[in-house]
């Protein structure tokens, strides 16, 4: 019998979206675009589409730490995301889990407002966030929202956005990608990377008129994903820029709504 090929693995942690678009379906959809084995821990179950989220279930605290341990014991992952964690109760879960033994990269993207402006975690869960899970992380990801609610103020110049990113990562010792897709003020989609040594700016064409729905989460994934197969973190974020980048410009539609493409770039592989 011929050897079978071995796949890094990499754990999304992360709510599921009924509509395929975001979450956990748009993180097993890069995972496996990228070469990696993926495996799941649910937090949240929410009946959506791209058009609206009509209802959340969040998992039991307890239960998503099972299902991360049983993920540990049996395939182990070499980088680990998170997405929609829904409470302080099950963000607290996560951090602790990851405060004890070696453990491979995290990386957060802390979702805290939907697509619609509606925001997604109470004060107390923000709170988790940022003084038990933030601190584990070796890289987060939040967009022009979620930074905004991270540091207190808006954003809405590049520069406010290396500013942003420094403050971030000196109050919580972990990497920054601020992501600046949403500044109009530029024909060029920027992202700001900082991680205590290097401030760069990572510029890809902006895509126009086309709205789609999942691209944090993807954007994430991908990163993990890379790190998955062994790549450092910086070279890991350039190719999940090129990634989220050619999946949004190679979208196709579903029904009436414009749906990424994780097969667009076979490059960024």
């Amino acid at each position: 019998m011929s050897k079978l090929k071995s796949l890094p693995i990499a754990l999304t942690i992360a709510g599921s979206d009924s509509g395929g678009g975001a979450g956990i379906q748009a993180d097993l959809k890069t995972f496996n675009a990228l070469g990696c084995h993926g495996a799941t821990a649910i937090t949240c179950i929410t009946a959506q589409n791209p058009k609206t989220v009509t209802g959340i279930q969040p998992i039991r605290a307890d239960m998503v730490r099972k299902q991360i341990e049983a993920v540990f014991a049996e395939l182990p992952p070499r980088a680990v995301k998170t997405g929609m964690l829904f409470s302080a109760e099950i963000i607290r879960t996560v951090a602790d889990f990851f405060a004890h033994g070696k453990q491979p990269p995290l990386i957060v993207d802390p979702v805290m407002v939907a697509t619609s402006g509606a925001v997604l975690l109470k004060p107390s869960a923000i709170r988790a966030l940022k003084s038990s899970l933030l601190p584990r992380a070796a890289l987060i990801t939040p967009n022009l929202d979620e930074a905004k609610f991270l540091v207190g103020r808006n954003l809405s110049t590049v520069e406010q956005l290396k500013h942003a990113a420094l403050e971030l990562y000196e109050r919580h010792g972990c990497a920054v990608l601020l992501k600046g897709g949403h500044l109009r003020i530029h024909s060029e989609a920027i992202d700001v990377f900082y991680d205590g040594r290097m401030m760069c700016e990572l510029k890809a064409r902006r895509v126009r008129g086309v709205s789609t729905h999942g691209t944090g989460c993807t954007y994430s994934a991908a990163i993990a994903a890379h790190l998955a197969h062994g790549r450092k973190l910086f070279d890991a974020v350039q190719l999940a820029k090129a990634f989220i980048t050619a999946a949004i410009s190679e979208s196709y539609k579903a029904g009436k709504h414009p749906v990424l493409n994780h097969q667009a770039d076979t490059r960024a592989r």
